[in-house]
């Protein structure tokens, strides 16, 4: 059963962050000792209990490999709560005011574990629903095949202004916005790690594609990321990768060393490899006025809606007229149209060519272009 063992190797005061390093404990304690609010994210793949009743084996006769060690086997479910509300405690006290956290799990506890999510205080931001490409059959042929797992995506509170990189999502989805559903294999051949016997080193090994989309999805470069349940170094490997730092805690001597060996093999990428599209939130803002005082809309041009019902004028201080009617690009835009609101960088068009609209956004786009990084 699990208990609170004695810890191993610590950091020797809450005040020191131990980056990039192993911590051989238990998860709660191991965290107790870490300053409050330093974390950026947080991936947990805490224990399933599974709560397995006997060998299962396949139709060959052959025994499947299943999770059976100590460290997924709790009493009862009354312990395994309170086990997983003293790691989500800590959890969210070591994590920053706009840091999220990603938990994993199957239908055994997955559950249970949003329920003591929302208990602690977290703010649910998605459920994604990992659909595995190549899943286990179920041998008995007794119940559906199990083929996916369940993640939770909570911020720290419902105020966080939390990192999502959603340009750089939509990128890698070819271009179309990420759906809440993610088709990725499961974790297998050479990146399947083995022990010294050729078995698996460890029954839950995620793929590392799987951690490479939380990461680039939730993190940035130099940011710090916690695993509490560190396993064979998933999440160490591939923070590596992508310049993120990295903090593991693992109570099991067989994976620390495992992951030890698979981190310092890891190459980070290249720096310039590791960025990625701005999102339009975290994009430069430009007023329209800078605009009309670098001349790219000067004032006396005529702006019109795409199908040109209403024009108006640029004025010197960027504010545009219209019929006596006077306001900003979003505000007249509104008023004219009798909406609450308008994006006057779509709405108004000026006109480039003869007869050739163009939405004054271009502008905008071609002048952040060209602009200097500041």
């Amino acid at each position: 059963m699990v208990k609170m063992d004695r810890g191993l190797l610590m950091p020797a005061s809450r005040e020191a962050l131990p980056l990039d390093r192993i911590l051989r404990d238990d998860c709660v304690r191991a965290m107790a000792l870490l300053p409050d609010k330093s974390i950026d994210c947080i991936f947990a793949d805490p224990p399933y209990n599974l709560q397995l009743g006997g060998d299962l084996h396949r139709p060959d006769g052959t025994m499947v490999d299943a999770v059976d060690d100590d460290w997924d086997k709790f009493e009862s479910y009354y312990t395994y709560d309170r086990f997983t509300r003293a790691w989500l405690r800590e959890a969210r006290r070591v994590l920053k005011d706009d840091g999220t956290i990603w938990v994993i799990g199957s239908y055994h506890n997955i559950f249970r574990v949003g329920t003591s999510l929302q208990d602690e205080g977290y703010w649910l931001l998605n459920d994604i629903i990992w659909r595995k490409a190549n899943p286990m059959p179920n041998f008995k042929g007794t119940r559906f095949t199990n083929a996916h797992e369940t993640l939770i995506w909570a911020a720290k509170s419902e105020e966080s202004r939390y990192t999502f990189n959603y340009q750089a999502m939509k990128a890698l989805n070819e271009d179309v916005q990420m759906r809440s559903d993610w088709s990725l294999p499961l974790c297998g051949g050479a990146e399947r790690l083995k022990d010294d016997d050729g078995n698996k080193a460890h029954p839950t090994q995620k793929p590392e594609a799987l951690i490479y989309r939380i990461l680039l999805a939730t993190t940035k470069p130099g940011d710090v990321v916690l695993d509490p349940f560190f396993g064979t170094g998933t999440t160490g490997a591939v923070a590596k990768r992508l310049g993120r730092r990295w903090i593991g805690i693992e109570r099991e001597a067989k994976y620390v060393r495992v992951a030890r060996e698979r981190i310092a093999a890891a190459l980070p990428l290249d720096e310039s490899a590791m960025t990625v599209m701005p999102s339009r939130r975290s994009a430069p803002r430009v007023a329209f006025g800078t605009l009309v005082e670098a001349g790219l809309v000067p004032p006396g041009t005529m702006l019109s809606d795409a199908r040109r019902r209403w024009a108006a004028v640029v004025r010197a201080d960027s504010s545009l007229m219209h019929e006596g009617q006077s306001g900003s690009i979003h505000k007249l835009g509104a008023a004219l149209q009798g909406a609450p609101s308008c994006n006057g960088w779509t709405f108004w068009h000026m006109e480039r060519a003869p007869g050739q609209l163009e939405p004054i956004d271009t502008v905008r786009q071609a002048w952040l272009a060209q602009a200097p990084a500041s």
